[in-house]
């Protein structure tokens, strides 16, 4: 099992300040800093974001939690595809011990390559924006499903369902596969959905046998310098992907989860447009999903 350093649950990091590198980027969850030409540095932070809006309060641990998970499947996938971990330390990157101390154990050194502008979503289960478009349509991006499936229910063979990758504060779009042949070409898209759906079901059987379905999950692929598609970003952290405990699944409703789907769940109950800014969260609310986080980890890691 990982162990976190107890220091990262004592207070959330919203932003990261780093005075010894340029700032590149904030998006949703992370920092990006400029290495050089040729590499980044990644700072997840304890932002999180819900219907594509970033909430005001931080869940403190959550970026080193999705940092050490996603180093987790990318060293599992390795044999699958290449990712985007570089080897230069974080000690020779930032020698500061004092920017190192604000970063460390949510950061990751990464080459610097050229995102693929979709998002590679897969789906296992009909839930979240997929169930609510097969209400009205009986499709899912684009893909007929049979009649008569409840919310929830496992889907015969996981799905391909690519959506648009939106900048903070912008709602992703689900897209159907001739829009994202559209956007990266259709050599890119075909590599891309095979290897979304290899993955997922990689992981999705190794969660299973942990005590885990793994519903439905987000990847992010890029480019390097001869082509080759590599991923990037996370990888099946309770950000990027649904969890749910195999021993609490029903079909019919919405699943307990190890993610933020419980964040969602509570926003749902709220008067609020979904649009920014977004709502305070109760300090139980925080605590709760701080732990959820935590427990995902703990579970799909555990020796």
């Amino acid at each position: 099992m990982i162990t976190l350093d107890p220091k990262v649950f004592e207070r959330g990091l919203f932003e990261s300040n780093l005075t010894s590198l340029p700032l590149l980027a904030r998006g949703k969850v992370r920092d990006i800093y400029a290495i050089g030409n040729d590499h980044l540095l990644l700072v997840a932070t304890d932002r999180l974001s819900a219907f594509d809006v970033v909430l005001p309060d931080p869940i403190p641990g959550k970026g080193a939690i999705l940092t050490a998970l996603s180093n987790f499947w990318f060293d599992r996938f390795r044999h699958l595809v290449p990712n985007h971990l570089a080897t230069l330390p974080l000690e020779e990157v930032l020698p500061n011990p004092e920017e190192r101390a604000q970063v460390v154990g949510r950061a990751v050194v990464v080459r610097r390559l050229e995102p693929l502008r979709i998002e590679a979503v897969v789906r296992g289960y009909l839930i979240g924006s997929g169930w609510k478009e097969y209400q009205q349509t009986g499709m899912v991006c684009g893909i007929s499903l049979p009649p008569g499936l409840a919310q929830a229910s496992k889907l015969s063979e996981p799905i391909f369902t690519p959506a648009t990758k939106a900048e903070a504060g912008l709602h992703d779009e689900n897209i159907d596969y001739v829009t994202a042949v559209g956007i990266v070409g259709e050599a890119h898209a075909a590599e891309v959905r095979r290897l979304a759906l290899t993955l997922y079901a990689e992981a999705a059987r190794y969660a299973l046998s942990r005590g885990i379905i793994i519903a439905d999950t987000k990847f992010e692929f890029g480019t390097d310098s001869t082509g080759q598609i590599v991923l990037i970003d996370e990888a099946l952290t309770p950000d990027s992907s649904r969890f749910w405990p195999a021993s609490q699944y029903r079909v019919g409703g919405s699943p307990p989860s190890f993610d933020k789907q419980f964040v969602r769940d509570y926003l749902e109950t709220l008067i609020w447009d979904k649009q920014p800014p977004g709502p305070h969260l109760p300090p139980a609310i925080i605590e709760q999903t701080a732990g959820k986080y935590l427990e995902a980890l703990n579970s799909l890691t555990a020796s």
